[in-house]
């Protein structure tokens, strides 16, 4: 199945903290000399968005806003000892203007860019050989270095009345596996994940199934189950359609970009060395 991998846009950390900053509203977290703590401080803090502040314990909560209590403190002390007039500052400021108007541009310019229901479409047909699923399989294995032994866990599945809850309980016991643990699962794999004698044995296989003769790889002597199959198929246009989008949008937007660039060079004066 294709893979797409979309490019981000050029993007500055420091610009898109500042962008974000004009979305989020203050909340009721309180304030420093009359500044607002707000979501953007909390978020900044945590530095990770996967934190949900409102579900921190109280404690936590507190070391958080804190911190942000501190920093609006250190803040103000560093803009009224005059820091704005130190060069430095004047020098850093200056380079984060260019990056947030680049950022601000780039913006603006991909909102122009637009795809075509029939460009959608034309993409998919030209390349649905792209969008095939390969046959599916899930399964269990039991993996034994001796294949004596293995051939007797088979005997000993031939005489169980419940197959599958005994291949679980003899997977724990004997497998030496990573997945015997787990009863021996393996989870869902396309045919060609495994190695080739194990794929061909486990597709023959019918679902509720196992082998009735150890399998060798080179792994040792395996005896599989197949829990469940799925047949190859075709991903329809709709269930590709938004990352299609995806893609035909970021070719369009870097072509535009590279074309403007291209054309700025032929007007500028540049001199490398």
């Amino acid at each position: 199945m294709i893979k797409f991998k979309t490019k981000k846009i050029v993007t500055s950390i420091i610009a898109t903290l500042a962008i974000s900053a004009i979305s989020l509203n203050a909340a009721d977290y309180g304030s420093v000399n009359g500044e607002e703590i707000t979501k953007e401080d909390i978020a900044i803090a945590l530095r990770n968005p996967n934190i949900d502040f409102e579900k921190l314990p109280k404690k936590s909560k507190n070391q958080v806003l804190d911190q942000i209590v501190e920093k609006k403190l250190l803040t103000e002390k560093a803009i009224k000892a005059g820091v704005s007039s130190d060069a430095k500052y004047k020098e850093t400021l200056a380079k984060f203007e260019k990056e947030l108007a680049l950022e601000i541009w780039m913006q603006n310019e991909a909102k122009k860019i637009k795809v075509s229901d029939k460009e959608l479409k034309d993409f998919y047909d030209k390349n649905k050989d792209k969008f095939n699923v390969p046959a599916t399989l899930e399964a269990r294995h039991i993996l034994i270095k001796d294949e004596k032994e293995a051939k007797d866990i088979i005997k000993t599945l031939d005489k169980a009345k419940d197959k599958k809850e005994e291949f679980i309980k003899l997977a724990k016991e004997k497998s030496v596996g990573p997945s015997g643990p787990k009863g021996g699962y393996l989870g869902k794999f396309s045919e060609n994940q495994m190695v080739a004698e194990f794929s061909k044995a486990a597709s023959a296989l019918k679902v509720g199934t196992y082998t009735k003769v150890p399998v060798k790889t080179q792994f040792g002597y395996h005896v599989i189950y197949l829990e469940g199959k799925e047949a190859p198929k075709t991903l329809t246009f709709d269930e590709v359609k938004g990352k299609i989008n995806q893609v035909i949008f970021q070719e369009k937007f870097q072509d535009e970009i590279r074309a403007q660039a291209e054309e700025l060079k032929t007007k500028a004066k540049i001199i490398i060395k």
